[in-house]
């Protein structure tokens, strides 16, 4: 009689963006997956420019510094720089690497609603769900409805029930 083995996935969280600069909102949706996904740890990923978005003000080294200065604390997320290294700053092609580098991991692709807005922009936008969970926090004055959410499966997004923080890496900007 064969035993049913099961597989021990680790499970990571992807947090991707250009963290220009990383804020309390980003701690904040970390530490809510960390818990409520019971995932191993999370990665924030620092990428050098949102290719819908302006220019960042911080340069990347910055960016950088700062994420790791603002996480500190918490030993169970990690800022890595990987556009060199893959070549690319899409979403896709980091998840597809990340996937490759280790079979045996489950990826969970963390965004605000507010991204959600516009995913369905996102070079080969209806793939990252073969290659990760997409899960959505809420964001004030963000709703799920998309475009992306009209086209995609139902269980292709989770929906995460938390507060929503007022608090942006632009609404940040503005007060410099």
């Amino acid at each position: 009689m064969k035993k049913n083995i099961k597989k021990n996935y680790i499970k990571i969280g992807i947090l991707g963006g250009s963290f220009d600069p990383p804020h309390k909102g980003h701690i904040y949706i970390s530490k809510i997956a960390l818990k409520k996904l019971k995932l191993n740890k999370i990665v924030w990923v620092v990428t050098k420019k949102n290719p819908l978005k302006k220019k960042p003000n911080l340069s990347i080294q910055e960016r950088v510094k700062l994420s790791k200065k603002i996480t500190k604390n918490n030993n169970k997320i990690f800022i890595k720089y990987l556009d060199k290294k893959i070549k690319s700053s899409s979403t896709f092609n980091l998840l597809r690497y990340l996937k490759i580098k280790n079979d045996k991991t489950k990826l969970f692709f963390l965004m605000g609603a507010d991204n959600l807005k516009k995913f369905h922009k996102w070079k080969n936008w209806k793939k990252i769900q073969k290659l990760a969970q997409i899960v959505v926090f809420p964001r004030k004055n963000y709703s799920r409805n998309s475009i992306a959410s009209k086209k995609l499966n139902k269980n292709d997004l989770v929906y995460m029930k938390s507060k929503k923080i007022n608090i942006s890496s632009s609404l940040i900007r503005k007060f410099w």
